[in-house]
C-alpha cells in the first residue's frame, strides 16, 4: 500500500468520523435545522424573485423573506399548537366531568342501528352497552391524559423550545442569503456525475416543496373546511376534530371522510336528517374535492409518488422521527426510488450469448 491510498483511506476514515460527531451534536437541535432548511427550500424562490425584481442586497431580500416566512407560515403554527392545547383540556375535562358523554352517544347509535347489525355488534362482544361505555370513557380519559402530560412538558420546555426555535430562525436566514453557495458546495462533494447530482436535488427540492405547499396546503384546507362545518353544525371540540382531519388528508387511502363521515352516519340515523344530510354534502362536495382539485395544481403530477408509497412513507416517518416525520418519510421514500433508478440505469448491463 503506497502512501497515497493510506493518505485517502485515512481521510476517508477522518471524515466519516467527524460527519458522525457532527450529527450528534446537532442530535438535540436536529428539528430546529431540518425545518430551517426545508423552509429554506420553499421560501427560496421567493427570495430570488424579490432579488431580481427590487436589486436589494440579500442581506434585506433575506431579512424580508424570513419576516414574510414568520408570518404566514411560522406564527399561525403556534397560535394553532396553543388553541389546540386549551382545546383538548377543555375535551378532558368534559369527558371528566359527564358533561360530553361519549359513550352514551355510542350506546345511542348502537340503539339506532337495524337489529340485524346490533346482532353482529353482540357477537363481536360489543353489544354490552355498560362494559362498552366504561371502555370508552377509559380510552378518551386517558387521551386526555396524554394530552394533558403533553401540554405539562411543552410548559418544562418551553425554554429549549425557545432555544431551537431561534436558532431555526438564526439558520433559515442564512440559508435563504447563501443557499445557493452552499447547495453548489454541497453538489461539488458529492462523489457522483454532474447529472446524477443535478436529477437527485431537483428531486429532492420537488419533494420538499410539493410535501409543503401541496399536500400540506391541501391537508389545511380539508382541516379548515372541516372544522367549519363542525362548529355550524355545533359540534363539541371543532377545533380538535379539525386539526385530526388535517393530519388524516395527509394520508392517502385515509383522508378527512374517516371522522366526518361516522358523525354524518350518526346524526341520520339518530333522526337529526338536516344535520346529516349537511354534513354528508359538505364532506362529499366541498372537502371530497378539494383533494382532487387543488392537489394535482399544488403538487403536479409529475412529483407525485405512489399513493402506497407516500402511506407506508409517512406513516413510517410520523413512528420514527414524530412529526417532523411527515416530511421525512416521504423525502426519504423520493431519494430512495431515485437512487435505484440511476443505480439501475448505470450498471453494466449483461449480454446475453446468442
Amino acid at each position: 500500500m503506497n502512501d497515497k491510498t493510506l493518505q485517502n483511506k485515512s481521510l476517508v476514515i477522518l471524515l466519516f468520523l467527524v460527519t458522525l460527531a457532527f450529527i450528534w451534536i446537532l442530535l438535540p437541535f436536529y428539528g430546529a435545522v431540518f425545518w430551517a432548511v426545508i423552509l429554506g427550500i420553499v421560501f427560496a424562490p421567493m427570495q430570488r424573485r424579490m432579488q431580481l425584481k427590487f436589486g436589494w442586497q440579500r442581506n434585506i431580500t433575506s431579512l424580508v423573506t424570513l419576516s414574510i416566512c414568520l408570518v404566514i407560515a411560522i406564527l399561525p403554527v403556534i397560535i394553532i399548537s396553543g388553541l389546540l392545547v386549551q382545546e383538548g383540556a377543555t375535551f378532558y375535562k368534559n369527558v371528566e366531568s359527564g358533561e360530553l358523554d361519549i359513550a352514551g352517544y355510542v350506546a345511542q347509535f348502537k340503539q339506532s342501528l337495524p337489529v340485524y347489525f346490533q346482532h353482529q355488534l353482540d357477537r363481536f362482544g360489543m353489544g354490552e352497552l355498560n362494559g362498552l361505555r366504561e371502555k370508552i370513557v377509559k380510552s378518551a380519559m386517558q387521551g386526555g391524559q396524554v394530552l394533558a402530560t403533553q401540554a405539562f412538558s411543552f410548559g418544562q420546555g418551553t425554554f429549549e423550545f425557545i432555544i431551537s426555535f431561534f436558532i431555526m430562525l438564526y439558520l433559515l436566514f442564512f440559508f435563504l442569503r447563501d443557499g445557493p453557495e452552499l447547495a453548489r458546495k454541497v453538489r461539488a462533494a458529492v462523489p457522483l456525475q454532474e447529472n446524477q447530482k443535478r436529477r437527485l436535488q431537483l428531486k429532492f427540492n420537488r419533494v420538499v416543496r410539493a410535501t409543503i405547499k401541496g399536500n400540506l396546503l391541501v391537508a389545511i384546507t380539508q382541516g379548515a373546511l372541516g372544522g367549519f362545518i363542525f362548529w355550524f353544525l355545533d359540534i363539541p371540540s371543532a377545533l380538535l376534530w379539525a386539526v385530526m382531519m388535517a393530519f388524516l388528508s395527509l394520508l392517502p387511502a385515509v383522508g378527512a371522510g374517516i371522522v366526518w363521515a361516522p358523525v354524518a352516519v350518526y346524526f341520520l340515523l339518530s333522526g337529526m336528517i338536516w344535520q346529516g344530510t349537511v354534513l354528508a354534502l359538505f364532506g362529499v362536495f366541498v372537502i371530497g374535492l378539494v383533494d382532487n382539485v387543488l392537489r394535482p395544481i399544488l403538487v403536479g403530477k409529475d412529483t407525485k409518488m405512489p399513493d402506497y408509497m407516500v402511506l407506508i412513507s409517512t406513516l413510517g416517518g410520523l413512528s420514527v422521527f414524530g412529526l417532523n416525520g411527515f416530511v421525512i418519510g416521504p423525502l426519504i421514500a423520493a431519494l430512495f426510488m431515485s437512487s435505484w433508478a440511476i443505480f439501475s440505469e448505470t450498471k453494466p448491463r449483461v449480454q446475453l450469448p446468442s
